[in-house]
């Protein structure tokens, strides 16, 4: 796959062609990551659902939660991968291995889940994710009952199934206008930051 492929099948619109509160996001993105997400451009086309998926996103990834940023992102990546979405898995990716420290773990969440290097009380919220993602309509009160054994409240199962559901939204979406991860995000986690010359003494 060429890095240089368009990172939308639509038209991206130039920055200062957008409203001021879609620029202003993701400028603030710009600052804080040092690029811009390719999936931050490629929703400014248009405006009103930009501005209504990340509302939803925030309100659900930045809410506080049972469940840690970690395991928010475990789920993401198990689904997306499920539902072979390559800019999440790649993107989402990333920022598990960051927020885990573990290089190896969103390999291993992608493509099996119970064989990866995570909790019991993982593997079980990523099972119920996965039953939400490819099965929904049979989730019932058993599904409940085991994510409860495991120390999830009602509140965090509702969390696990949202970000399920939400993230299911950006595959289709990420795969109907075949976008492209950013480069960055492919090495991201996966080796140790360079130490300084003064930390290396």
């Amino acid at each position: 796959m060429s890095m240089n492929q368009p990172i939308s099948r639509y038209p991206v619109p130039a920055l200062e062609s957008l409203p001021d509160d879609v620029k202003r996001r993701i400028v603030e993105v710009q600052e804080k990551s040092g690029f811009v997400p390719n999936v931050f451009l490629a929703l400014s086309h248009r405006p009103d659902e930009f501005r209504a998926f990340f509302a939803y996103h925030d309100a659900l990834m930045l809410r506080p939660s049972g469940l840690t940023k970690g395991e928010k992102e475990m789920i993401v990546v198990a689904t997306s991968g499920a539902n072979q979405c390559l800019y999440c898995v790649v993107a989402h990716g990333a920022i598990l291995r960051i927020y885990e420290k573990k290089p190896t773990i969103a390999d291993q969440v992608a493509v099996n889940h119970r064989k990866a290097d995570i909790t019991p009380r993982q593997c079980a919220m990523l099972d119920f994710a996965m039953k939400v993602c490819l099965d929904s309509a049979s989730v019932g009160e058993a599904d409940f009952e085991a994510l409860r054994a495991h120390g999830f409240s009602d509140e965090d199962i509702w969390d696990i199934g949202a970000i399920t559901a939400l993230f299911g939204l950006s595959n289709r979406m990420a795969n109907l206008t075949s976008m492209q991860p950013n480069a960055e995000f492919y090495l991201m986690g996966r080796v140790p930051k360079a130490a300084s010359p003064d930390k290396a003494r």
